[in-house]
């Protein structure tokens, strides 16, 4: 099954260029090729050279991979780092205690020596991409099975990760595209040692939190500032004190002037997955199966945390981070579920389908590929809602049971390795778990998992319940929850307290594991993960595999079949350019969305003590003296947030929104309510991305924050009248 993307494949599938402004996640690499043309006659005045280059600093050497699961971008000559709030909000909640929340109150280091230090977060560059399709495909045949295909695969990408030449600081990353049609090897640059500089309160980074989460309009300033540091050779280093701030090849100007509607945008990160490319059986499956079942379960565990997260401070503390994580995808489920149904994705896809049939010869080799995936999809239905439950409960929602998985490596290195192995087990869960009950409330956990086994056994297939989980079998009527059962569980349990858990630890290995294997939640999470992995994992994956492999010729078959279209590959957590034009868009009748918000819209939504709304004296103080300093529009107010037309998805989260010159406008971290089907199904007409503009970033940390400090380290610059202020100052 040898399929080899070449470059006359990427322009021969081209379409009017119109036809596709702000579709599309487009490798930066083969920008010159694909999309300059297009770019520029949208508005774009650099070149694409200038966005991707190996040879020189281009924009590509400003955006940062934060974390791994957010985009970051320099934004200052001394390793300054813009990303959102909620991408650093572990961080901010981890250094937040009673006595100082930073959520709260916010945070910024006066100087570099103030600047908090991250365990474990890390900034990763690109350094290059290379198309390795050949090398991976070599020997890849249609004959083969899925099995035997992946083995190839597998072998073949080992072998190349040995043919980098590597530092000891640099990774090589292979990842597969258009469903396993084309590889990409991407070179990066890890660094290890990333500091929190700054971030604004909750009543700022968070406003309207999940209320106005996924909604336009939107008054949210979502940012905060970290800050890379290096060794004094300017190279990757673990932290240390000696540590300096790091020099980038580029960082990116801040623009003061602003955008205007029909502007041209270009968003630049690492989005991390989108499925263009499915059957209305996999759409269809999403909407009516699986969303449903993820909606109710992270709907029920939210109501738990919010109850108790009311009632006191220190739990909500404890429980922001978490919070949000839940919430996030609980509300954008809902409104993908809805803007599919708005959209009519399942029809459209159906008619395309048709299409796709039409145009097959009678002895076509993808005759008979929908229908096999259709009965496919039903196979896998079933169990596809099964495992959805068992890791959303099991993995997602209910931590102590999440947490019986590093339990279970004590007591299998003890079976397999004995008390030597046992110890250095133990001394390296050890710290992991102290952090672990920093933040946790096991009555909080226990009404989560009896409420979510309730739901788990009144929503599934008996044949997906196990035994000793069903109620006839545990004395339990038809009709009774799982509160009781779960409530002595905790009772009886040794390992929901750090200090039961700590003096466990200090038995003997064979005493431990003795006290660890007779836990009732240990029980329950192993004879459950037991169930799960023997009659939904392996026989799902069975499915999955063939699937998947239909998939992948699905996605080969509609570039052959529709030459006339252009295709980009899904996203991956790789890096990726999307650009397009501020525009508003329409939800419904008779309604239009005006693409920017400003902060009277913010003071509209202040409701004194109600902590999604709330403001401090200080915004109040300043907008009522209208004190915007150089940030105001040139109508005197202060904007807030804006939308485009740029195709965004998760991982897009704290990237940059860039404009004509290749200056920064603003943040992206959002998209409407009405558009987050895009990433099954992306319609032009309503996905639409939301942007803190970067005026309103500049003046919090300046007039708000009295932060100053770090504006001095800024290049601002007037692309739109060719003049520059730097430091607070024009030019």
């Amino acid at each position: 099954m040898k399929f080899i993307f070449k470059i006359t494949f990427w322009i021969f599938f081209i379409l009017p260029f119109a036809s596709f402004a702000g579709e599309g996640m487009w490798l930066p690499q083969l920008l010159k090729l694909l999309n300059e043309k297009e770019m520029k006659s949208m508005g774009m005045k650099i070149s694409a050279e200038d966005i991707y280059s190996v040879n020189k600093g281009s924009l590509k050497d400003a955006i940062v991979h934060f974390g791994g699961f957010c985009t970051s971008e320099l934004i200052s000559p001394n390793g300054l780092l813009l990303t959102n709030h909620h991408c650093g909000y572990g961080q901010i909640q981890s250094h937040s205690t009673m006595g100082n929340n930073l959520i709260k109150n916010g945070f910024w280091a006066k100087s570099h020596k103030d600047e908090l230090p991250n365990k474990g977060l890390t900034a990763t560059f690109i350094d290059r991409i290379d198309d390795v399709s050949a090398k991976v495909l070599n020997g890849v045949t249609d004959s083969m099975s899925p099995t035997e295909r992946q083995s190839a695969i597998d072998k073949n990408i080992s072998e190349l990760r040995k043919s980098y030449s590597l530092e000891s600081y640099q990774d090589v990353i292979i990842k597969p595209f258009f469903d396993g049609n084309q590889y990409f090897a991407f070179v990066t640059t890890i660094y290890r040692d990333v500091r929190l500089v700054g971030t604004p309160p909750e009543s700022i980074g968070k406003f309207g939190a999940d209320t106005d989460n996924w909604v336009w309009p939107r008054h949210t300033g979502d940012f905060s500032l970290f800050r890379i540091y290096a060794g004094k050779d300017n190279k990757p280093a673990d932290y240390s004190s000696e540590n300096v701030p790091y020099k980038p090849k580029h960082f990116l100007p801040i623009s003061l002037d602003g955008i205007s509607e029909g502007d041209f945008t270009m968003v630049f990160g690492f989005p991390g997955r989108t499925s263009q490319y499915l059957p209305s059986s996999a759409i269809s499956q999403t909407l009516n199966t699986l969303n449903p079942a993820r909606i109710s379960i992270r709907e029920t565990s939210l109501k738990i945390m919010d109850k108790y997260m009311r009632e006191d401070e220190a739990t909500k503390i404890k429980y922001a981070s978490k919070y949000a994580s839940i919430a996030n995808a609980w509300k954008k489920w809902i409104g993908e579920s809805q803007g599919l149904r708005q959209s009519n994705a399942v029809q459209k896809k159906k008619k395309y389908e048709e299409a796709f049939q039409k145009r097959l010869s009678p002895d076509s080799p993808y005759k008979n590929l929908l229908s096999d995936l259709e009965k496919q999809y039903n196979d896998i239905d079933g169990l596809a809602l099964a495992r959805d439950y068992h890791q959303e409960i099991a993995l997602r929602n209910v931590e102590i049971l999440a947490r019986m998985s590093d339990f279970r490596k004590l007591v299998s290195q003890y079976e397999s390795g004995g008390n030597n192995a046992y110890i250095a087990q133990v001394n390296k869960l050890k710290p992991s778990l102290s952090a672990f009950f920093k933040d946790f409330d096991n009555k909080i956990d226990q009404e989560k998992l009896g409420a979510l086994l309730t739901l788990y056994a009144d929503n599934l297939d008996e044949k997906f319940v196990p035994e000793f989980l069903k109620r006839e079998n545990l004395g339990m009527s038809s009709d009774e929850s799982y509160d009781m059962m779960v409530a002595d569980q905790f009772t009886l349990s040794s390992l929901t307290t750090e200090q039961e858990v700590m003096e466990i630890m200090a038995l003997s290995p064979e005493k431990a594991v003795a006290a660890i294997k007779s836990d009732p939640i240990y029980a329950l999470a192993t004879a459950w993960a037991d169930f799960y992995e023997s009659e939904i994992s392996t026989p799902y994956n069975t499915i999955k595999r063939s699937l998947d492999l239909n998939q992948e010729k699905y996605t080969k078959a509609q570039t052959e079949v529709f030459k006339e279209k252009r295709f980009y590959p899904d996203a991956n957590s790789t890096m990726r350019v999307t650009y397009g034009n501020v525009n508003g868009y329409e939800p419904k009748d008779a309604v239009y969305y005006t693409p920017v918000t400003y902060l009277d819209g913010v003071i509209a939504k202040y409701v004194p003590g109600d902590y999604e709304f709330d403001l401090e004296t200080r915004m109040l103080e300043l907008y009522k003296n209208k004190d915007y300093g150089m940030y105001a529009d040139k109508n005197g107010k202060l904007p807030v947030c804006f939308i485009a037309s740029n195709h965004t998805t998760g991982g897009n989260s704290g990237s940059p929104a860039i404009d004509a010159h290749g200056n920064l406008i603003g943040l992206n971290f959002d998209r409407v309510w009405e558009g987050t089907m895009s990433d099954l199904n992306y319609d032009p007409s309503i996905c639409r991305n939301i942007m803190v503009d970067a005026r309103y970033i500049l003046w919090v940390v300046d007039k708000y924050s009295n932060a100053s400090h770090l504006i001095q380290e800024m290049k601002l610059v007037h692309p739109k009248n060719k003049m520059t202020t730097q430091k607070g100052k024009r030019k």
